[in-house]
């Protein structure tokens, strides 16, 4: 049992149940904890920027090129998208077979607008050059100040690293200045974990306590189709590209779960990013290929959400009994490849990506979103672990794609093998 607290892992568990049996019993008490989990994920998010800043100028600098820079830049779009494509069309076959929102019957009459209106309101006013043009910050500062768009800081660290590689020896004591700072903020990093339970137990007692677990009941079947397309997903699909590339899913998944139980308490991939950067890295992958496909795969390798998008339009469409075509199912799937470019890993952003989707299909009322609004919290979860493992799963396959994983290293790591001396 000693040994068994040693772990992070351990406490994180324990107090995800803590906090989910307080919300239960104290409803009242669970969302007063609410700033436990919003603290602990802005602690986070404060030292993602300049670490993937950091991460992603050593990678370059190590690379020596930007050709290389752009070939795995290339390999990694071109995975995301054949992947993203699959999670698509993969909740568009279960939402079909499975029929979740036929049972309901609704009245669009009835809905509630106005509970959607905000997250209608943000998805209508995405767009693609929008999204384009928004990956260039306002100054460089901002990338870090800002919105916290991990793929603004991505595009200046590209530019510096791009830069410092050209400066030759004059650009080594920058270069150190930079190695330096990132071990830091490593360091800092780590000691901020040690506060995962705290943030994951808080947001949990939240989440049950404000939404309480009888508003499972009646979208009880949207819930678990959802998430046995994800489970399904990650296993078979995930699985099956695991294997090809020379690792199991499943001993990965395990190797993982710490940070998989901090993103299950929080419903936010990006409260691990760093730490599965950290893992990646340990598992044999290059850190230039680690902070390039991590960072983008935030924005662009969104599997959860992907099976969310078409799941959840067809839910809402077959709950106002409206019969879609197959063209204009297709019509959504297209639709939502471009609009889950613009979600991140931030809990709420699957729903505003769901609005903007529904937004330009107009056979389906956004306002049909109503329905889905009290369970889209629980639903998160199973968004974020998925995008979260589909990132690392990638990681390691572009790694590999480069001939830069060392797949001895890789196969002890995962089977828990201590490294020859």
């Amino acid at each position: 049992m000693r040994q068994l607290t040693r772990h992070l892992y351990f406490w994180v568990l324990l107090a995800i149940v803590v906090g989910g049996a307080i919300g239960y019993v104290s409803p009242e008490t669970g969302v007063k904890l609410k700033p436990l989990g919003d603290g602990f994920i802005a602690l986070v998010k404060m030292l993602i920027a300049p670490i993937i800043f950091c991460t992603v100028v050593l990678g370059i600098a190590g690379a020596g090129s930007m050709k290389k820079v752009g070939r795995v830049g290339g390999k990694a779009l071109l995975y995301f998208e054949v992947v993203s494509t699959l999670a698509l069309i993969i909740g568009l076959i279960v939402a079909n077979v499975v029929r979740p929102g036929a049972p309901f019957h609704a009245d669009p009459a009835e809905l509630d607008a106005t509970a959607v209106a905000n997250y209608a309101k943000v998805g209508a006013s995405q767009s693609t050059v929008d999204f384009v043009l928004h990956i260039i910050p306002r100054t460089f500062f901002d990338a870090f100040t800002g919105s916290g768009d991990l793929l603004q800081v991505l595009f200046v660290a590209v530019l510096f690293g791009y830069a410092m590689t050209h400066l030759g020896s004059e650009g080594s004591i920058v270069h150190q200045v930079i190695k330096t700072s990132s071990h830091v903020f490593f360091r800092m990093m780590n000691a901020l974990m040690k506060l995962a339970p705290l943030g994951a137990g808080g947001a949990m007692a939240f989440t049950i306590g404000q939404y309480g677990v009888e508003a499972l009941r009646p979208l009880g079947l949207l819930m678990g189709s959802f998430y046995l397309t994800c489970l399904l997903f990650v296993l078979v699909v995930l699985g099956s590209i695991a294997m090809l590339t020379g690792f199991n899913i499943i001993k990965f998944i395990l190797y993982i779960r710490e940070e998989l139980l901090t993103v299950l308490g929080t419903s936010s991939s990006e409260s691990a990013l760093v730490p599965l950067m950290q893992k990646l890295e340990r598992l044999g992958c290059s850190q230039s290929v680690v902070g390039l496909v991590v960072p983008s795969g935030y924005s662009f390798n969104l599997d959860g959400t992907n099976i969310y998008l078409t799941m959840a339009s067809l839910f809402v469409a077959q709950a106002l009994e409206i019969d879609l075509t197959l063209r204009q199912q297709l019509t959504i799937l297209g639709v939502a490849m471009l609009t889950s470019k613009g979600a991140s890993g931030v809990t709420g952003a699957g729903f505003i990506t769901l609005a903007a989707t529904l937004a330009v299909v107009p056979t389906i009322p956004v306002a049909g979103l109503a329905l889905i609004l009290g369970v889209d919290r629980f639903m998160s979860e199973a968004r974020s672990l998925t995008n979260f493992v589909g990132n690392g799963v990638a990681a390691i396959v572009v790694s590999r794609w480069e001939n830069e994983l060392d797949l001895d290293v890789l196969r002890r790591e995962l089977n828990g093998e201590i490294a020859p001396s």
